[in-house]
């Protein structure tokens, strides 16, 4: 009943215990395109961002009434803005949360994450210098 969701719908730390990094590359194979949930676990959102699968958080007593409405009407249709930062059900809108940086990543396309740390040097470079534990380090 579920066959062909793309939005996957997930409860609070979702990924705990999934740190490696093949970890969400089933859900991808099985044709999931966002995970949305209460919460993640660190490292498995990052390995999520690397695979280009966002990872958004919905408020929880919000979460449990759209699994609600999903468990009794599985053709439910939803539909996720990132550009918006929401996602729609049966008319209704509701804010979901993604960091800015990763919404941006997520709309650009720039998934090479050498890259945007190397375009980045000099900021870096800048903050390093002010950290106490890290001048004279070089």
């Amino acid at each position: 009943e579920y066959r062909g969701a793309a939005i996957l719908l997930v409860n609070r730390n979702f990924g705990c215990g999934s740190s490696r990094e093949h970890a969400p590359q089933p859900l991808m194979r099985r044709s999931f395109r966002a995970i949305v949930g209460e919460s993640f676990a660190e490292i498995f959102f990052g390995n999520c961002l690397a695979l280009g699968l966002p990872c958004l958080k919905l408020a929880p007593g919000r979460m449990q009434e759209l699994q609600r409405q999903v468990a009794k009407t599985p053709s439910l249709e939803l539909t996720l803005d990132l550009d918006r930062g929401a996602i729609s059900v049966l008319g209704r809108e509701e804010p979901v949360e993604l960091q800015e940086g990763v919404r941006r990543q997520f709309l650009s396309g720039g998934w090479d994450a050498l890259a945007e740390l190397l375009e980045g040097a000099e900021q870096a470079d800048g903050r390093a210098r002010g950290l106490p534990y890290l001048s004279g380090f070089r």
